[in-house]
């Protein structure tokens, strides 16, 4: 069964230091890490976007770079390794680098992206601690270049709508917030902790954060959370299976948040004073519904990969902010930690 994730973030105000390269018509994305995610949804949207094109890729894999170069027309000088990737920034057919690698390994590839003088888009989470993060931050300041995080669904008219909803307070201030999120299996490096820093809470967890600030346009207070119980111990060995956590926002408002890595849900909730609205599914690639006390939302589905990656496209050929930038980023991975500091001691964590 494919995984189905998904995610969205708050606006920003990251802009380029110094923009003086020409424009292109369309920008050159080269991904590095071509498992699953790259493969069946990044492939086929990059076939479809208007504002930029696969112009190369990072893999140690033969078969692989054999197959997405006959895909794609990849010339050969755009197909790197992981030995060589340093001498991407003397190809000026890249303008993106696309990193869907391993957790850990975000860190090391966005800051010797940024070093080659590329822009990034980082897959969720960010990193895998806060000081990871400072350091990826720290390299785009210097470059110059912008950073993004692949939060897809903040570009996904549903949820567009959910935060109109919730931040302008459309039917009241919200009383009851509900966000849940799960994939009934699971398999290959994210049961492996050192190379994905977590489990449930770190892939489909960090939605569910994502979807608490956005709805309310606010950042939390506290956290408590508790840890689920394993149905198998050898496979969930390193990582949590699941967690169910509430995040304090302020005015006294306590979202109840719920991730696992073997129940299926996809549920975001908002029960306001006057009437309540929700989106189920909520956090899947496609079939997203919505609807209020009122009936349902008549919005599109649209191919969120393909909106996602010309945003960011059209955000650096006209010097403009970024909507999901690193500091958002840095957020959501805040408060993940905080997360797993309340399942370890048991009590309620302040969020500074």
């Amino acid at each position: 069964m494919k995984k189905k994730l998904a995610g969205t973030t708050i606006p920003v105000t990251k802009t380029l230091s110094d923009n003086k390269k020409p424009v292109k018509d369309k920008l050159g994305i080269a991904i590095i890490g071509l498992g699953e995610y790259a493969s069946d949804e990044l492939a086929t949207a990059l076939k479809k976007t208007k504002e930029c094109y696969l112009a190369g890729i990072v893999t140690d894999e033969p078969s692989k770079a054999k197959k997405w170069k006959k895909y794609f027309n990849i010339p050969d000088t755009n197909i790197y390794d992981y030995k060589n990737f340093d001498r991407i920034k003397d190809n000026a057919d890249i303008d993106i680098i696309y990193i869907v690698l391993p957790n850990s390994l975000h860190r090391e590839y966005a800051v010797r992206a940024a070093k080659a003088g590329k822009h990034v888009i980082c897959e969720k989470p960010m990193a895998i601690t806060v000081k990871d993060c400072d350091k990826m931050l720290t390299a785009f300041d210097k470059s110059g270049t912008m950073l993004s995080i692949g939060y897809r669904l903040h570009f996904e008219p549903h949820h567009i709508k959910v935060m109109e909803l919730g931040q302008k307070k459309y039917y009241g201030n919200i009383k009851r917030l509900i966000a849940k999120n799960g994939i009934p299996e699971i398999d290959g490096w994210r049961l492996d902790k050192e190379l994905s820093g977590g489990g449930a809470l770190m892939d489909v967890g960090v939605y569910c954060v994502q979807a608490v600030r956005y709805t309310t346009g606010m950042e939390p207070v506290s956290v408590t959370a508790k840890e689920g119980k394993k149905t198998s111990k050898k496979k969930f060995k390193e990582i949590e299976e699941s967690i169910s956590w509430q995040m304090e926002m302020p005015g006294g408002l306590i979202a109840e948040c719920e991730c696992s890595y073997t129940k299926e849900m996809s549920l975001l909730r908002a029960e306001a004073e006057s009437d309540w609205f929700e989106l189920s599914p909520a956090f899947t690639y496609s079939g997203i519904k919505g609807k209020t006390s009122s009936g349902k939302m008549n919005l599109r589905n649209i191919n969120q990969q393909v909106a996602q990656m010309d945003d960011f496209a059209n955000a650096i050929k006209n010097n403009k902010p970024t909507p999901v930038d690193g500091e958002t980023g840095k957020q959501d991975v805040k408060i993940l930690q905080a997360i797993y500091k309340a399942v370890k001691t048991g009590k309620r964590v302040i969020i500074k």
